[in-house]
């Protein structure tokens, strides 16, 4: 893994958690524990700060990162990502914020002021606009994306338990 510092900033990763060694992690990144990085993730925390909830996975090829502070957006937009959150494969996410319980499906845009609530699930390859929220409990596609329908009883139980599969497979992966 690639873990480097940005302005004496190091990234801070917690316990039993698996960084593949084809990610970079870059300046101002925590990860809780149990967090799985997969292959190819970049994650930059250079102009503001990225945090990672505990069980939560990003997979292969993921980008994140964050939007520095200016005369019109004094905090800027840091990255905050909730626990037991799967981010499927190619995604970005930009200067958002993600609940708990949330999958974003494979190749998905979100984009700077998002908030998605707990218990989502966002489609493959949709976009989400800047500053639109997402609320609790739905499924939402299409670009931009746009929300379709109540998450039904099992796809709640999925949540948690696509979390619970990567923590699973992360600790086979550092043994």
């Amino acid at each position: 893994m690639t873990i480097r510092r940005y302005k004496n900033i190091l990234p801070t990763i917690g316990e039993n958690t698996y960084i593949d060694d084809s990610a970079v992690l870059i300046g101002d990144v925590t990860c809780a524990e149990d967090v799985s990085i997969w292959p190819l993730v970049a994650a930059r925390g250079d102009v503001n700060y990225i945090k990672i909830g505990a069980r939560t996975n990003v997979q292969d090829g993921s980008v994140l990162h964050v939007t520095r502070s200016s005369d019109g957006l004094q905090a800027g937009f840091p990255l905050i990502i909730g626990d037991d959150v799967t981010v499927g494969h190619k995604c970005m996410l930009h200067g958002c914020t993600l609940g708990n319980r949330i999958l974003v499906g494979m190749g998905a845009i979100l984009m700077d002021g998002v908030v998605v609530e707990d218990d989502v699930f966002i489609g493959g390859g949709s976009l989400v606009p800047p500053n639109k929220t997402l609320e609790s409990g739905y499924l939402y596609v299409g670009n931009p994306a746009r929300q379709v329908r109540p998450l039904k009883e099992s796809e709640l139980a999925f949540l948690k338990q696509s979390a619970i599969n990567y923590v699973e497979l992360k600790n086979d992966y550092l043994e």
